[in-house]
């Protein structure tokens, strides 16, 4: 049988490949027969996790913006290279830089933003630029954002302009439109009608960009920003950037973000552009398109996000509306078994992904809907839940918000599972528990009862059980090899943070772990404070409130003859840090602590953990002025005097008043007797 005629080399391999890959792709996604009107792609091979779920057609092929030649490359890589250095004598040479590279990047700006090697060029730009350069730069932008979020380099341009943009919104609305010039103001856009022009550019495209891996960070960041919430900000970072995005900065502009970690002022033309963009995402899906969108790796973060917006601005009224995010996930009212929302939840419980979502519908749903959420799908499976390792983080969110009376009744439930949760390590659960009775005041004699039984009765093995103390000793190892190997088990920073909680809560639980504590030998208290997970929980147990005077007179000895092996190590310096807090009201040990520091004086300068130690400890004040050092040790402000020396003082003062009174004398008297010689001189010759 004749072969088939190809051309040889590995040009014609490779574009053959790429053009079979090319008909395969085309072949991939085709229009859904079953709903044409809305224009939803469906992957052939959808199996309910949304991971090719793409709702509306896309704006076609990105265009080409060109490429940057040779000498371009390497003007941009030096400008880079020193804008990140950021050794500018002043602030007026630095702009006089800028100045330059913005003319040498002037109609090259796309292209800029489209190279891998100098995107970081621009965002550095945009960082450091005036607001007159960023609206300038965003006007070059404008009619390209659309593609431009969409490329892997640009995107990151697009969310760093927009960043840095978002608080001139805010300085507009209180500053004065008089102090422009009418030509200014005119030749210069508002950032108002920057950010509404893009969101307009957008429209359109919006159930697209949802699914896009570039677009949609881009798209959060831009719902944040017309929201007005904080762009910096503990609850949405996670949401607005992956782990993996490269973090640009500029030293010496580190204090501008604080302008981005509070909420800030917002037209009214934000919050209608950001309902429209919300409704053009949600009402055009019906409850299967949205259902389906939840386990989709891209657009979950981005639902999590719209569902924090919707409860945030209409709380109540939109758990009621059938065109809302809330109601169209779970359109049954109340979501009992058997309903399909009932079904969907159960599922996302458990997916990796749909799971993050139920979090956020715990977290922020009305407490009406909560109590029905709570009541019908998650209390009568507490026990499955909280062995989950996915699924217990949403119980966790779930028992946050319980009252006292359901706490206590989960805490029932759970305490006979504490075992089996303390075997598969799902500590954080039991920590969330402690937590929560803590706050609410709910009796924790049980738990405390199940956690001991877990642990062990035997106060030195349960403490190396719990915090998972190896027999080996570790010392020996190098530095890198121990954190690698203590890297590789983050079940030990949760029984940490497990073990840190008990202490925070008087009464049985804090004794289970100073018990623990007191009853290791020297050698494993000495493991306990270097080892990195565990030396928490003795650091805590010096600081914490309701450790007793006892328990610090019975440790701070043993610790304070070990003080110069712990302060030169990395890792248990923090350990000698809080021996001060721990000897308050005990300065006797603090003296000692402080004797043992200064006859290793030349051993602890000679490593970085040794010297932060010496500082924190103030042993330069000990030796040059050990009475003020002294004074502060024992609890008096430096140069102030105790109780005995004012008394001292009074009755010094009131014995010379009566004894000026007793030997003044009319005339020529008997003489007044002196203390010395020379004083009684002094006043004769001035007689």
């Amino acid at each position: 049988m004749p072969k088939e005629h190809k051309k040889r080399g590995r040009r014609e391999e490779k574009k053959r490949k790429r053009e079979q890959e090319e008909d395969r792709s085309e072949l991939k996604r085709h229009k859904s027969e079953d709903d044409p009107d809305t224009g939803i792609i469906v992957d052939s091979g959808y199996q309910d996790d949304g991971a090719d779920y793409i709702p509306n057609a896309g704006p076609g092929e990105l265009p080409f913006y060109g490429l940057l030649d040779e000498e371009e490359q390497e003007y941009f890589k030096r400008a880079d290279s020193m804008l990140e250095l950021d050794q500018f004598n002043d602030a007026e040479e630095r702009a006089l830089f800028l100045a330059n590279v913005y003319k040498e990047a002037n109609g090259k700006e796309l292209k800029i933003a489209n190279s891998q090697s100098c995107s970081r060029l621009m965002e550095r730009l945009i960082l450091m630029s005036t607001p007159k350069q960023l609206k300038a730069l965003f006007q070059k932008f404008s009619g390209h954002f659309l593609h431009l979020a969409q490329h892997r380099f640009a995107s990151h341009c697009c969310e760093t302009l927009f960043t840095r943009l978002a608080p001139i919104v805010s300085e507009e609305i209180t500053t004065s439109a008089e102090s422009l010039s009418g030509d200014e103001a005119n030749a210069i856009a508002t950032a108002e009608e920057l950010f509404l022009t893009v969101s307009r550019e957008f429209e359109g495209y919006l159930g697209y960009l949802m699914t896009d891996q570039f677009a949609s960070h881009t798209l959060r960041v831009l719902l944040i920003i017309l929201s007005g919430r904080p762009i910096v900000d503990a609850h949405t970072t996670s949401l607005l950037q992956s782990r993996k995005k490269e973090n640009i900065t500029v030293n010496s502009l580190e204090s501008s973000r604080s302008a981005n970690t509070s909420i800030r002022t917002v037209p009214d033309s934000f919050q209608q552009a950001l309902d429209n963009m919300m409704k053009s995402m949600v009402v055009n899906l019906d409850t299967t398109s949205i259902r389906a969108l939840a386990p989709h790796p891209v657009a979950n973060p981005l639902l999590q996000l719209l569902l924090n917006l919707e409860f945030g601005r209409s709380g109540k009224s939109k758990a009621k509306d059938a065109n809302s995010l809330f109601r169209k996930l779970l359109s049954d009212d109340p979501p009992e078994e058997g309903t399909d929302s009932a079904s969907f939840f159960n599922a996302m419980l458990y997916d990796p992904i749909g799971s993050r979502l139920c979090e956020v519908l715990i977290t922020n749903s009305p407490g009406r809907t909560f109590k029905i959420l709570y009541q019908t799908l998650i209390s009568e499976k507490l026990q499955s839940l909280a062995k989950s390792e996915t699924a217990s983080y949403v119980l966790i969110k779930a028992l946050e918000r319980l009252s006292k009376e359901d706490l206590e009744q989960a805490m029932h439930k759970l305490c006979s599972q504490i075992e089996v949760l303390v075997e598969r390590s799902r500590t954080s659960v039991v920590k969330c528990l402690v937590e929560r009775c803590a706050v609410r005041g709910v009796d924790i004699g049980p738990l405390a009862i199940a956690l001991k039984e877990a642990y062990g009765q035997n106060p030195t093995e349960r403490l190396h059980k719990m915090l998972k103390m190896g027999t080996s000793n570790s010392e020996s190892m190098s530095e890198d090899r121990r954190k690698q190997i203590e890297g590789f088990d983050p079940s030990k920073a949760h029984t940490s943070l497990l073990a840190q909680s008990m202490l925070d809560s008087p009464g049985t639980l804090q004794d289970l772990i100073i018990d623990g504590i007191l009853s290791l030998d020297n050698t494993s208290l000495q493991r306990l404070a270097k080892d990195r997970s565990a030396t928490h929980v003795l650091q805590k147990s010096l600081t914490c409130a309701g450790n007793t005077i006892r328990y610090r007179r019975m440790i701070m000895p043993r610790l304070a003859s070990m003080t110069v092996d712990l302060a030169t190590d990395p890792v248990a310096s923090h350990v000698v840090d809080a021996f001060w807090k721990g000897t308050d009201s005990l300065p006797f040990i603090r003296e000692k602590i402080a004797e043992h520091l200064i006859q290793n004086e030349a051993v602890l300068r000679e490593s970085v953990s040794g010297r932060a130690v010496w500082r924190n400890w103030q042993m330069d004040t000990y030796k040059t002025k050990r009475f003020d050092w002294m004074a502060e040790a024992k609890g008096r402000v430096p140069g102030t005097k105790t109780g005995i020396e004012l008394a001292r003082e009074r009755f010094a003062s009131q014995k010379q008043d009566s004894k000026s009174k007793s030997s003044g004398t009319k005339g020529r008297g008997k003489p007044t007797s002196f203390p010395n010689p020379t004083e009684a001189n002094a006043v004769l010759t001035t007689g």
